[in-house]
């Protein structure tokens, strides 16, 4: 990937709120950040004050990363 394209990626980040952490991933908000403590599940970030998000780009590769370890165990 070019330095540009790199940079024009990271130039359109995008955040999650909480209610769409939990639409995506099914867990519930206590779920969410018990595995943020735990560091299994990607921290959120300061986007203003009382207000966070998570990357997107986190949130997609941790789930990308359940789907990869489901296929494996079961052969799909």
């Amino acid at each position: 990937m070019s330095r540009e394209t790199e940079r024009k990626n990271k130039s359109l980040r995008r955040f999650y709120s909480i209610g769409e952490i939990e639409a995506i991933t099914s867990l519930s908000r206590a779920t969410i950040y018990r595995k943020m403590a735990d560091g299994t599940f990607p921290f959120s970030v300061p986007i203003s004050k009382g207000r966070v998000g998570w990357e997107r780009q986190a949130v997609d590769e941790w789930c990308e990363a359940r789907l990869a370890g489901r296929q494996g165990k079961h052969g799909a």
